[in-house]
């Protein structure tokens, strides 16, 4: 049976599933603006995507906003399915990409628009940590949108750091670092126990985001090191995730594919750093492979999650509470 379109109300029922991709799409732009010092591309080609996401991004906030003025309860009612939480995390987490998308134009607003987004990231994990605690056992079980929700301020040190920010990044990688192994390591136990359903598969890329973001981090505070030990493990997720995709995407498309996007886009941004850093050749073949995979893969992915969104069947597929 169709999905039947949302009611009539200009964004009363506003999905958070439309933030994943535009995340991704953030995480992609740079990309590009890395790429240009590596591969000797054009500046233009990342802050055009930059630019672009950024206003897609703008438009999608206010939309989600206007919903939570309407009726504010809505926030936490979305928090309580899976593709809420995955959406609202990456909509703050693609504020503090917009932070580090603006940071070269104008250090002020940068700022104000990462602390919004850190504030905004604090806020949902206070509600999510007392649902859980609230809740019912089940709802504590751990998923792969754990490390979007704890592992989430980790996208703040790329702006926090040209502030000079460097103890807050510190702390903030520290702090993530251990939150991260944590999730692998229960979610690999549950792996092992349990089959995951085939609608919910998808969310196992998410598992590679931490790996490179945690290594990108690393680098950009100066611990070579520990960003080659990330981006080595992040080869090691990625090709699981290659070698496993058919099982992965056996129940066909879904707005779950959001969670491609991203992991992609910092997969590549990873590699391409250690390869600055002189880690090899192979780590710049990955970066220029994983680029032109992302530039690929990414913006359809988005589209169609949009389209779902423009026909009004997007909300009723993920559950989105209404205003």
């Amino acid at each position: 049976m169709q999905p039947q379109a949302t009611a009539p109300g200009l964004f009363q029922r506003t999905p958070p599933a439309i933030f994943p991709p535009i995340f991704g799409l953030f995480g992609l732009g740079m990309a590009w603006r890395n790429s240009a010092s590596l591969f000797t591309m054009p500046d233009a080609v990342g802050e055009v995507i930059l630019g672009a996401v950024t206003l897609l991004y703008l438009f999608a906030l206010v939309a989600y906003l206007t919903k939570v003025v309407k009726r504010p309860g809505v926030f936490a009612e979305d928090l309580k399915t899976l593709p809420g939480r995955a959406g609202l995390a990456t909509m703050m987490m693609a504020g503090m990409l917009m932070a580090a998308t603006i940071l070269p134009y104008g250090a002020g607003v940068a700022r104000l628009v990462l602390i919004a987004a850190i504030g905004g990231h604090v806020i949902l994990l206070l509600v999510v940590i007392n649902a859980l605690l609230r809740g019912p056992g089940e709802a504590r079980h751990v998923t792969p949108v754990w490390h979007l929700m704890f592992v989430g301020l980790i996208l703040s040190p790329p702006a926090a750091i040209a502030l000079g920010w460097i103890a807050y990044s510190t702390a903030i990688l520290a702090g993530a670092v251990v939150i991260a192994l944590a999730i692998w390591a229960i979610s690999l136990r549950q792996m092992m126990q349990k089959e995951m359903p085939a609608p919910l598969r998808p969310t196992q890329a998410i598992h590679l985001a931490p790996a490179a973001v945690l290594g990108t981090v690393a680098m950009m505070l100066g611990y070579n090191t520990l960003a080659l030990v990330f981006g080595v493990w992040a080869i090691i997720v990625l090709a699981y995730l290659i070698v496993r995709a058919r099982w992965i995407t056996a129940a066909g498309f879904s707005p779950f594919w959001g969670a491609f996007t991203f992991p992609l886009a910092a997969f590549s941004t990873v590699m391409q750093l250690n390869a600055m850093a002189g880690a090899g050749e192979v780590f710049r073949i990955l970066g220029g492979l994983s680029l032109v995979a992302a530039t690929l893969i990414i913006p359809v992915i988005t589209w169609k999650i949009m389209m779902l969104w423009a026909k009004g069947v997007l909300a009723t597929k993920t559950n989105a509470a209404s205003a």
